[in-house]
């Protein structure tokens, strides 16, 4: 990674209008200090005046040190998986509240930038995955995935039956209303919700948890980050398989998906003073013991 940085991105949820103001008081703060900044091409397309110089994101893949994303956890899922395989770091920051990956606020920015920009940041490495549909042995669907790859029945279909296996070894049937494949990212998502187990983040591990199974033995199970995860079709009703809740494709029977880990990573820059553990006790609801009245 190149420091100082020189060219600054700014990227902003698509047609969100609040978005523009806090956009354009961050490009003045870049300039101040000296840096290039350019925005991407969707989002120059909903400012009032082409300031600065708007960039696909390959383009910015291929030209920015640093990219600053103003939105939520959904607006960095989808510009971390284009941003990957160009290894640009990223930093959040949320509209409103605090988000498990944009976790910088548009009030404090600025001061918080100050000092990221001089140096003073923590970086993390996030795994994604990888995944892709074998069909008549042609790929029908890959994509990337930082949070999840989830198997999930249809709306109001019945439950869906298929067999996992990992590196090739058989490891169980299961009927249920699905099966979530997480990144350490991912696990206080989707796969939360289903009872699976948090990970800390910088760990290299996959979590699959099942959806609400017919059989109450089959529990969440973590494995390492070689796994290679192929789950045959065997009964699909309307069973989707879905990337980040993003992309999706309508599987049949004796589809194989197979998810494994990508060769690409995501940076992303936190404050200095950044804590994972008091993000999940804002996130979550966490909170110290309960008091005693009698003492």
């Amino acid at each position: 990674m190149s420091f100082p940085f020189q060219t600054v991105a700014l990227i902003g949820k698509h047609k969100n209008p609040e978005i523009i103001a806090p956009l354009l008081r961050l490009g003045l703060y870049l300039e101040a200090r000296k840096l290039e900044v350019v925005v991407d091409c969707l989002t120059a397309e909903n400012m009032p005046e082409k300031k600065y110089t708007a960039m696909t994101m390959e383009d910015i893949g291929r030209q920015a040190d640093l990219a600053i994303v103003l939105g939520g956890d959904g607006t960095m899922l989808n510009i971390a998986r284009k941003l990957a395989p160009f290894d640009v770091p990223l930093v959040g920051v949320n509209q409103g509240r605090l988000g498990f990956l944009t976790d910088l606020s548009i009030e404090t920015m600025l001061k918080t930038l100050d000092s990221m920009l001089d140096g003073k940041y923590v970086e993390e490495r996030r795994m994604l995955l990888y995944v892709e549909v074998l069909r008549d042995e042609a790929i029908a669907f890959s994509a990337l995935a930082l949070n999840d790859v989830a198997v999930s029945r249809g709306v109001g279909g019945n439950m869906i039956e298929f067999e996992v296996r990992i590196n090739g070894e058989y490891v169980y049937s299961l009927r249920s209303d699905g099966l979530i494949i997480a990144t350490p990212t991912g696990s206080t998502a989707y796969a939360l919700s289903a009872g699976g187990p948090i990970l800390h983040p910088t760990l290299d591990l996959i979590a699959l948890v099942p959806v609400s199974p017919h059989t109450l033995s089959n529990r969440p199970i973590v494995v390492g980050p070689d796994a290679a995860v192929e789950i045959l079709m065997h009964r699909t009703a309307v069973a989707r398989v879905h990337s980040d809740s993003h992309s999706h494709l309508d599987l049949q029977e004796n589809d194989r998906i197979i998810v494994r880990r990508s060769p690409h990573e995501v940076t992303l820059l936190h404050a200095a003073d950044h804590s994972y553990y008091r993000m999940l006790r804002e996130k979550l609801g966490w909170s110290g013991l309960p008091r005693n009245p009698a003492c």
